[in-house]
């Protein structure tokens, strides 16, 4: 894999010092080294297009190139600020995008980034980005640095910077700490415990989806009831309202993350404007994008619970920390005749491996469906 120091003596020496994005696996050592060594000039933001927002405002006030980093499946995110924005017919922003290419054809991948990872040059394409794709070679890696800096300062546009597996993933870090007694997999099998047994849940991407499919296996009960967002970070909450407004004789469970409830968190205005009475959305807040490397969320700077007051949600006025606060969370929000909101905060660490999320997504997905049809 690129030795991140020349990665970031190349960027310093064109003159590339700030860097704004959402934390992807493909390029875990980029993001690390730049959390580490650069964190005032490193913005973590919240999706994908509050990034290219905040570039192109450093662009603006500096006239510097700045780097936005992010994940392929974020380039949905960012489609509407690149064309819309920083288009040459619009702002004309120049700024370099460093893309984890995940589902790379030829390389075999999940399901859900196989379409994200075959129109990934073709969406460049279509929005009339440039790009090269890396390899593991310094020379390459300077030769297309160069190249896109070059394009930047003489067409005043975007050039992308794709990054296949292996090129910048480095090993993720599994920071385990103590600042909350529960794990992630003790608080899901707590709601799982105490909820009904017919409750539906919408887990989000990552961390949440496996342990609540690990959990389910563990326990021998099946997953029917069980949405697993493996993709579309940040919707889980949204396709639980779209459920629980349908099926209001139901209870209904989201399984959030804080940066998953963070990059869309405009969702949260119109589960309390739309008011389903069933509705508990539990945030697994541990302050990290855990799933691709540990790297911080601003979730311990900001308060939920007041956020979700302030939305009309029903809560219990704190984040809950402990098992016995979470059951008692639960009890007192179960049958309030509101949409009901619940931080709860958990401590960083991966569990041991868990098993791959190997099962039939359409199978899964016609067996809730058929659940809730009945």
């Amino acid at each position: 894999m690129l030795d991140q120091e020349f990665v970031f003596d190349e960027l310093g020496r064109h003159g590339i010092t700030f860097f704004t994005g959402v934390p992807d696996s493909h390029l875990n050592d980029f993001c690390n080294y730049v959390l580490f060594n650069h964190p005032d000039r490193n913005v973590i933001a919240a999706n994908e297009g509050n990034a290219i927002g905040i570039a192109s405002g450093h662009y603006f006030a500096t006239r510097e190139i700045p780097l936005v980093y992010m994940q392929n499946s974020g380039l949905g995110n960012a489609v509407n600020p690149l064309i819309s924005l920083a288009n040459k017919q619009v702002y004309s922003v120049p700024m370099i995008l460093l893309i984890g290419w995940r589902g790379q054809p030829g390389t075999g991948d999940w399901a859900q980034h196989e379409l994200q990872g075959e129109i990934t040059t073709p969406l460049l394409e279509l929005m009339n980005i440039p790009y090269r794709i890396l390899l593991d070679n310094p020379d390459d890696f300077t030769a297309a640095l160069t190249n896109a800096v070059a394009y930047c300062k003489e067409n005043r546009k975007a050039y992308g910077l794709i990054v296949p597996n292996g090129v910048m993933n480095g090993l993720k870090a599994n920071i385990i700490d103590s600042s909350y007694p529960m794990s992630r997999e003790e608080a899901i099998e707590i709601i799982l415990d105490t909820m009904p047994p017919d409750t539906l849940y919408s887990a989000t991407t990552g961390r949440a989806t496996r342990e609540l499919f690990f959990l389910r296996r563990r326990r021998n009960e099946s997953c029917k009831y069980d949405f697993l967002n493996l993709g579309a970070m940040g919707h889980a909450s949204s396709v639980a309202l779209g459920i629980a407004l349908e099926r209001p004789d139901r209870k209904v469970v989201v399984l959030d993350g804080d940066a998953a409830a963070i990059m869309h968190m405009g969702a949260m205005t119109m589960v309390s404007w739309l008011a389903p009475a069933n509705y508990l959305h539990v945030v697994l807040n541990n302050g990290a994008h855990e799933s691709v490397g540990g790297q911080p969320t601003t979730a311990n700077a900001i308060d939920f619970t007041a956020i979700a007051d302030a939305c009309g949600y029903r809560t219990v006025g704190k984040f809950v920390e402990t098992d016995e606060e979470l059951r008692e969370a639960i009890a007192t929000l179960n049958n309030c005749g509101s949409p009901a909101f619940i931080d709860c905060r958990i401590h960083k660490g991966l569990r041991g491996p868990l098993p791959p999320l190997e099962f039939s997504q359409r199978e899964a997905i016609n067996a809730f469906i058929d659940d809730l049809n009945k």
